[in-house]
C-alpha cells in the first residue's frame, strides 16, 4: 500500500508533468483517494494551485480547493451535488485555461449526475441491483456512463481548456475508459450494450422503468452516444499514474527482503470471489508445488459477490473464507485485501486464513461453509481471527493476494 501511496503516485506524476506556475491549474480531484492526492498535490506545489474540488469518502481538502464530502458505493444527493459542481467548474475554464483532473476508484459513485428524463433514484436504484446482482465493474460503469452527464467522456468535453487527468487505476487491465467511469476520455462502451449488462444481471424486469427506457432510446439512435475517439477529446491528455501491478511490486520487494522466493501470478484474479479463491489455490499448487524455501505468491485483480445471503463482509473477506476448507492442516497462509482499506461495508480491508483456521473454526464451534452460505465472512473472521482492519488508506489500486508458503521456520512466523 506504500508503494502505491497517493504521496509516490504524485511524485512520480509531477516529475514526469510538472505544473506551471506560470499557467496554474483548476483542479477536480475525485475519488476514494482523492483527499491524499490533493494534499500530496499541494505539498508537492505550495502555491501553485489557484481553485478547486476535492470530492471524496473521508479525508479534506488543502487550501484554496474545497472539499466536498460524498456517497460511496450507492450514490446520493451529494454525488449529484458535486457532479453538478464539477461540470460548473469545467464549463467554467477559459479557452487558454487548465483543468487537472486526478480520478481515482469511487469517482462513478461520489460524482454522479442522472441524465434529463432519468430521476437520480431511479440511478441509485440502478447502482444498488447491480451490484447486488454481482456485476463486474466494466459492466457496471458501462450503464453508469449511459445514465450520466458527465462520465463516460463528458467532463472532458464540457471543458473549453486544456484538461490533464491523472488516473489512480482500480480495474483489472487498468482500461481508463472503466477507472471512475472515464470522465476525461472516450468511451468505447456502447447503450446497446448497458441494456445487454441489464439483462446479463438480473434482467431489464428488475431496473427502473426509466432507466431501461432511456438505455433502449439510445440503443435505437433516438440520444446521442457518449465521445469515441481521441478526436472527440482533442485537448484532453489522460495519463496512468498508479495501479494494482506497482502496489505487488511493493509487496514483492518487501517479501525480499524477509527471506522469501517471490512467485507473481501476471494474470488477474477475477470472477466470483467464492470460486475464485479456489482456482488461485490450484494454480499455485500447479505453479509451486512443495517448495523447499519459504514461497511468497503475489497477485491483484478484483472479483465479486452475488449477494444471497443477509451476512456481512467483502469480495476480500468471502475469498479468504471459501478458503477455509481447502487449506486445512497445510503449511499455507493466504490474504486477499483491498489496496484503499476498505472492504465491502465493513471496517476490514480483507481476511487471511491458514491451515489452523478449519480448526479454530471448530473449536468455536462455527462452520465456514454455513457463514459463507450467508454471505457472513465478516462475522466468521471476527469469532475466529483473520480480519485484515488498516482503516481507508490513501490510495486505491484494486486488491491483492497474499500467498505465504513454505517450512515452519519461515520469515515472519507463519
Amino acid at each position: 500500500m506504500d508503494a502505491v501511496s497517493a504521496r509516490a503516485v504524485i511524485a512520480r506524476a509531477c516529475h514526469e508533468a510538472p505544473l506551471n506556475a506560470a499557467r496554474p491549474p483548476a483542479v477536480i480531484a475525485v475519488g476514494k483517494a482523492a483527499s491524499a492526492m490533493a494534499h500530496a498535490l499541494a505539498d508537492r506545489h505550495p502555491g501553485v494551485l489557484r481553485d478547486g474540488l476535492v470530492i471524496g469518502s473521508h479525508g479534506s481538502a488543502p487550501p484554496p480547493l474545497a472539499w466536498l464530502p460524498s456517497a460511496h458505493p450507492v450514490p446520493d444527493a451529494r454525488s449529484e451535488e458535486a457532479a453538478r459542481l464539477a461540470l460548473g467548474l469545467a464549463r467554467g475554464i477559459a479557452p487558454d485555461g487548465r483543468l487537472l483532473v486526478m480520478v481515482s476508484g469511487g469517482a462513478s459513485s461520489l460524482m454522479a449526475h442522472a441524465v434529463d428524463g432519468v430521476p437520480f433514484a431511479a440511478k441509485q436504484a440502478a447502482t444498488r441491483q447491480l451490484l447486488a446482482e454481482g456485476a463486474e465493474i466494466g459492466a457496471l460503469n458501462c450503464v453508469r456512463k449511459h445514465l450520466s452527464v458527465i462520465k463516460g467522456g463528458r467532463l472532458a468535453q464540457a471543458c473549453p481548456g486544456t484538461v490533464e487527468a491523472w488516473l489512480l487505476s482500480d480495474v483489472v487491465g487498468d482500461d481508463p475508459c472503466v477507472i471512475g467511469s472515464g470522465p476525461t476520455v472516450p468511451d468505447r462502451s456502447t447503450y446497446a450494450e448497458a441494456i445487454a449488462a441489464l439483462d446479463r444481471y438480473g434482467g431489464r424486469a428488475g431496473y427502473p422503468a426509466e432507466v431501461v427506457d432511456h438505455l433502449l432510446a439510445g440503443a435505437s439512435g433516438a440520444i446521442a452516444e457518449t465521445p469515441k475517439t481521441p478526436a472527440d477529446l482533442p485537448a484532453t491528455l489522460t495519463r496512468i499514474v498508479g495501479r494494482g501491478a506497482d502496489a505487488v511490486e511493493g509487496a514483492a520487494r518487501q517479501a525480499r527482503a524477509l527471506g522469501y522466493d517471490v512467485v507473481r501470478r501476471d494474470d488477474p484474479v477475477v470472477g466470483e470471489a467464492r470460486t475464485a479463491a479456489l482456482a488461485h489455490v490450484d494454480w499455485i499448487r500447479q505453479r509451486v508445488g512443495v517448495p523447499g524455501r519459504p514461497v511468497c505468491v503475489l497477485s491483484s485483480g478484483e472479483t465479486t459477490v452475488r449477494v444471497v445471503g443477509d451476512g456481512r463482509g467483502g469480495r476480500n473477506q468471502e475469498f479468504a473464507l471459501a478458503l477455509v476448507p481447502a487449506l486445512a492442516g497445510t503449511g499455507w497462509l493466504v490474504a486477499s485485501l483491498g489496496t484503499d482499506g476498505v472492504d465491502g461495508p465493513t471496517d476490514a480491508a480483507g481476511a487471511w486464513a491458514d491451515g489452523g483456521t478449519s480448526s479454530r473454526a471448530r473449536d468455536a464451534g462455527v462452520d465456514p461453509i454455513a457463514y459463507l452460505r450467508r454471505n457472513d465472512a465478516w462475522t466468521f473472521f471476527a469469532r475466529v481471527g483473520g480480519l485484515l482492519v488498516t482503516g481507508p488508506s490513501d490510495t486505491n489500486v484494486g486488491d491483492v493476494q497474499v500467498a505465504l508458503i513454505g517450512p515452519v521456520d519461515a520469515p515472519g512466523g507463519q
